[in-house]
């Protein structure tokens, strides 16, 4: 399976900003054997589709609604989301879950929503500092995935996993290869037992996975890539994690 490199771009962007990246991406991108995806705020997704087709570069969306359609004011279909192109979806994104209250069962539902109109949710899972601290890694992030899996059942086979322990987001602090290799085996063996067809499911690290880590984290033997934040706004960062990505395999 090749590696999966999936840029969040967060609340950022301008127009003149986003093509002026995009077609910077795109014109260093070359021969990678890796997958490449960029997942843009809503407004964004025609800008991006358009500066992107044709290329290998992959539209993701950063939040779906678990609802079909109606009156949810603000909300984003999943079937919206298809007309633009748009492959993968981040579901449970560890602000969402923080900064919006989401809990484990609507996480489940987005990419329920998400599975059922043929986009491919990024699950999001991972533990606080205190979480941590107080040894509960493993079983914070079995419960995460748990959700997902029991609402999902068969097409579990369907997702993408994203490990990125919340102390590690956006604050420059990583969490050692090692350290982040172990929670991803725990989650490769949860897949396994869950799934029919586990070696479809990559497992990207997501915290804080830059320029100067990529190579390590992405020699782990459960790490099949990188939800990457802050380095996937410019360029040059975001195409030698790429690079770093297609050393490894692809």
């Amino acid at each position: 399976m090749n590696k999966l490199i999936a840029g969040n771009w967060k609340m950022n962007g301008s127009l003149a900003a986003n093509e002026a990246l995009v077609r910077a991406v795109l014109t260093g991108l070359g021969n990678a054997s890796c997958r490449v995806a960029v997942c843009v705020p809503a407004p964004y997704l025609a800008q991006v589709q358009a500066l992107a087709a044709g290329s290998p570069l992959a539209l993701g969306a950063q939040d779906v609604s678990e609802q079909e359609r109606g009156a949810f004011t603000g909300e984003v279909s999943a079937a919206m989301l298809k007309e633009f192109g748009t492959r993968y979806v981040i579901v449970g994104h560890s602000e969402r879950r923080h900064l919006h209250g989401e809990n484990d069962t609507l996480v489940a539902d987005k990419a329920k929503a998400a599975l059922a109109h043929g986009l491919t949710p990024i699950v999001c899972v991972g533990e606080t500092l205190a979480e941590r601290e107080a040894g509960h890694t493993e079983a914070v992030v079995k419960r995460q995935l748990a959700a997902v899996i029991h609402t999902n059942g068969h097409c579990i086979s369907e997702i993408v996993v994203a490990y990125e322990p919340v102390w590690a987001i956006g604050t420059g602090k990583t969490a050692t290869p090692e350290q982040a290799q172990q929670v991803h085996a725990v989650l490769r063996a949860q897949i396994k037992a869950a799934s029919t067809h586990p070696e479809r499911v990559a497992i990207l690290y997501g915290g804080s996975m830059n320029a100067g880590n990529a190579a390590s984290l992405l020699g782990q033997p459960d790490i099949d890539g990188g939800l990457i934040g802050g380095a996937s706004l410019k360029a040059p960062d975001f195409l030698q994690i790429i690079a770093a990505a297609h050393s490894r395999g692809g």
